[in-house]
């Protein structure tokens, strides 16, 4: 089996469901985008969050969410990332490790990040407000270029583009370790803000690119299908993913739309990193474009039924079973 290592900001995720945008506008937080807050903003909404609407606290980040999946399907997987020394960050390392992933998390001189999940509308759509705490004193010269050898697979999430220069250094071990990169863009704020940088480094470095549709329209200017062939002509891989309607995949001249699996949808927190999860799992094992895109949406349609992104057993157990009858199918094997 082949393995992968990811990079990100090792936050905990406190998830709030609200009854309307009241809250989002109470706090200028714009509907659908990710907003960095300071350590007293975040103070203020955790704990306004707490005595009026209830939370729930799960280890998250972008790119660690992606890896505990990858775990659980069986890829050896690591994770790069920094806590501090305190119970969030004890949370996140415990959290990582009972799904057997390999950490190499640094400690830092900050409080542990956290990501506030707002879940708003009948969409369940997302609203992020991020402390980063000590997941932003993650800098180039904390990286070896022992912690990616040996690795078939290196992924990276977008958020981290606050630190250009770690990114870079990131990619450029990982390519000479000879490590198949993939990105995930995040937020279309966060690209719209990195526009340039992203460019260069998805030209230079990234072979796979996930992206949501309004990420890869912020990345391109274009719609969806557009932006998928767009995308496609700088990687290896372009990946658009549009929601409930489903997602494109685009590997040269080979594109395929992917519809979504079904699914009762109560919360979308996560969908994007576990869909990331199953392409990069089916991917490792060598199997068709279209069957790594009909993967990922099977194991997002599992998260997007529970609050936050944790998978429950039952629901994994059926995404298995599903994942073998589609690849038996498609005459492949595991």
């Amino acid at each position: 089996m082949k393995s992968i290592l990811g990079i990100g900001n090792a936050l905990t995720d406190i998830l709030a469901v609200l009854p309307d945008d009241g809250f989002l506008t109470k706090y200028h937080l714009p509907k659908g985008s990710m907003q960095h807050v300071d350590m007293e903003t975040g103070d203020k909404i955790w704990k306004t969050l707490k005595e009026e609407v209830g939370v729930r606290y799960v280890a998250g980040g972008s790119a660690a969410n992606t890896i505990t999946c990858t775990s659980i399907f069986g890829m050896p997987s690591g994770f790069i990332g920094k806590i501090g020394d305190d119970e969030l960050g004890h949370l996140f390392k415990s959290d990582q490790e009972q799904y057997g992933v390999k950490t190499n998390l640094l400690k830092g001189r900050n409080s542990s990040g956290r990501s506030m999940v707002f879940i708003t509308g009948a969409n369940a759509e997302r609203t992020f407000a991020v402390y980063l705490g000590a997941a932003l004193e993650l800098v180039p010269e904390d990286l070896k270029p022992e912690y990616f050898e040996g690795w078939d697979y290196f992924h990276i999430e977008g958020y981290l583009v606050q630190n250009q220069d770690l990114i870079r250094t990131a990619v450029q071990m990982a390519k000479k370790a000879g490590c198949i990169i993939s990105l995930d863009m995040a937020s279309y704020n966060v690209v719209e803000s990195n526009d340039a940088f992203l460019h260069n480094i998805v030209d230079n470095y990234v072979d796979i690119v996930f992206a949501n549709e309004t990420e890869a329209r912020s990345f391109t200017k274009m719609e969806p299908e557009a932006a998928l062939e767009e995308i496609s002509r700088h990687c290896q891989i372009a990946v658009v993913k549009v929601g409930k309607d489903g997602s494109w995949v685009r590997s040269g001249d080979e594109a395929h739309f992917i519809e979504a699996w079904p699914a009762a949808t109560i919360d979308a927190t996560g969908a994007g990193d576990t869909y990331a999860a199953g392409f990069l799992y089916a991917h490792s094992l060598g199997l068709p474009l279209r069957t790594c895109g009909e993967i990922g949406s099977i194991i997002a349609a599992k998260v997007v039924e529970v609050i936050g992104t944790k998978i429950d057993i039952p629901r994994w157990k059926a995404a298995k079973q599903e994942i073998r009858e589609l690849i038996s199918k498609s005459g492949q094997t595991c």
